[in-house]
């Protein structure tokens, strides 16, 4: 990387940083507040209760379930639905469902090329608008966890209804509007044609070329400001159309880590510690920072330009790789699957994580905290306290929540790729066969139950097996997460918060940020290094050997 590269990334992370800490108050204020009068009366008396845990979770899984069917009935129907100008045919079953599954679930897995599969209904109404929900589902588990963590004896966490609404519209909706003129500035399509006819530079004018459009600006804003991922056009963002620009490029990678970063800073704000949002965020960065300057060496070295777009270069497919997976997004400007090996493996190994470097809008920040309580269990074991966190004593209960959460993801990955490799039918989609042929595989199931997205691109997903195997593996990362942190939010706001001893284990010392790292990487990374030598590490040293 040369000198121009690293003045370009300091201006990302340092843009990035200004935009996080000049918004993390106000992000404060909009989720703390209550909802205004005006909106109460309008969704009615749903919004006027709080809920115990158990309510909370009801109301999550069934507004989940509600959501599935309209867009799996919208794919199906969509060739009898408005805004269809390019007669696009029905979506078949299996790949509804899993599209379905995907967009709800925040992980925007496509085993499609939009551009030739979906409408504008589908895109706009369907898809679109599943970016702003799932996403807000995702700040709806933060919000339940920081009740957990101030409220004392009370069964009560919230109102699921009120936090999706005021997720929606007071911090999503809005970057929304901000992000999607900049976008179209650059040239990214908002329309609903059907087609552009193009003429094509010297030659016969009777010589057009029609390229899709649609509304895809807007689109293209929520998908990356929810971490969602989910691109317009099959190629995602290395589509002209997607992103013609290095200054939409620019824009897009900013809002891959904004509103993760705030989230993190908001957090410890409304829990009332303020430095221990700082240790998460520097725990967060401290691993973002290993995984660019891994994959630049990497690239560098022995990367090409091949499967990259050269209006940005091996610099910008390298950054935006490792800002997709470490942010849960998935959304890509490069084909992952032409990165250099150990490049591609720290692509899987921000993912194998759990999504907690940054991760997704809410879901990086819940998945970060249940490593604390790990955490903070294990330093309780070690010198003979009963574990607490944030004044809250940590139980059998809770740690039996926590290993599942942090255990169950990681299970489907190995359990996934296993099957996946003794059924022929599925090696038939591999684009590579060998070492790299099993990187595509694991890449696959480790993106679906991490609800990342993003995929090495040489493995023809969609078919039955992949469209319904990865759609249990996307309910599983999703929910099996989302479903403990919320059973211990609740009964976390039953406890008494303990006053802070001299005996109290700081969350917040440079000792608390070690050992909550290497936790991560132990029980997140060591889980997988396997995994990772049978791929990327052995690719890597055949790639040196001259034997790729």
């Amino acid at each position: 990387m040369n000198f121009l590269h690293g003045i370009q990334l300091v201006i990302i992370l340092s843009t990035l940083f200004f935009l996080v800490l000049g918004l993390t108050p106000v992000f404060q204020k909009l989720l703390a507040a209550p909802l205004p009068d005006k909106i109460r009366k309008i969704f009615g008396e749903h919004v006027q209760r709080e809920m115990n845990s158990r309510t909370y979770l009801m109301s999550l899984i069934a507004f989940h379930i509600l959501g599935f069917f309209i867009l799996f009935f919208m794919q199906i129907f969509q060739h009898v639905l408005p805004l269809n100008p390019n007669q696009l045919p029905a979506v078949t079953w299996d790949l509804a469902i899993n599209t379905a599954v995907s967009f709800i679930t925040n992980t925007n897995w496509q085993a499609y090329s939009g551009e030739t599969s979906m409408s504008h209904f589908t895109q706009m109404l369907g898809l679109g608008v599943q970016n702003f929900l799932s996403a807000a589902v995702g700040i709806c588990g933060v919000l339940v966890l920081v009740r957990g963590l101030t409220r004392s004896q009370t069964r009560l966490i919230g109102n699921f209804w009120e936090d999706l609404i005021k997720s929606t519209l007071f911090i999503l909706l809005p970057l929304s509007f901000v992000l999607t003129p900049i976008l179209m500035s650059q040239g990214i399509p908002q329309t609903f044609e059907g087609k552009a006819k193009i003429v094509q530079r010297d030659q016969s004018p009777h010589l057009m070329q029609d390229i899709p459009v649609g509304p895809v600006a807007s689109q293209v804003a929520i998908k990356q400001l929810g971490t969602n991922g989910g691109g317009y056009y099959g190629v995602n963002s290395a589509h002209p159309l997607e992103n013609p620009t290095p200054v939409s490029n620019f824009f897009q990678l900013l809002a891959i880590l904004l509103i993760p970063a705030i989230l993190v800073l908001v957090f410890g704000r409304m829990i009332g510690d303020v430095r221990h949002g700082r240790a998460l965020f520097i725990t967060m960065v401290l691993f973002l920072a290993l995984g660019l300057w891994g994959s630049f060496w990497s690239e560098f070295n022995y990367g090409t330009l091949e499967g990259k777009e050269t209006r940005f270069g091996i610099f910008g497919s390298t950054v935006w790789s490792v800002f997709t997976t470490a942010a849960s997004n998935g959304s890509v400007n490069a084909m992952h699957d032409s990165m250099s090996p150990l490049s591609g493996g720290i692509q899987l190994f921000n993912m194998m994580l759990g999504e907690v470097i940054f991760g997704g809008v809410g879901s990086g920040l819940y998945g970060m905290v249940l490593f604390v309580v790990l955490s903070v269990f294990l330093s309780g074991l070690m010198v003979g306290r009963s574990p607490e966190y944030q004044g809250k004593r940590i139980e059998t209960p809770e740690m039996i929540a926590t290993v599942i959460a942090l255990f169950l993801p990681s299970l489907v990955v190995l359990i996934g790729t296993a099957v996946t490799l003794t059924y022929p039918t599925a090696l038939k989609s591999l684009g590579n066969p060998g070492v790299h042929g099993f990187s595509e595989i694991v890449y696959a199931w480790t993106s679906a139950a991490n609800n990342n997205g993003s995929a090495f691109g040489g493995l023809n997903a969609n078919t039955p097996f992949f469209n319904i195997g990865l759609s249990i593996a996307m309910i599983i990362g999703r929910f099996g997460v989302l479903i403990p942190v919320i059973y211990i939010s609740g009964r976390l706001a039953q406890k008494i918060k303990a006053p802070k001893t001299s005996g109290t284990f700081s969350t917040h010392s440079p000792l608390f940020i070690v050992l909550l790292f290497f936790v991560i990487v132990l029980v997140g990374g060591l889980t997988f290094f396997p995994t990772l030598t049978l791929g990327p590490i052995l690719e890597h040293f055949m790639l040196i050997s001259k034997k790729v």
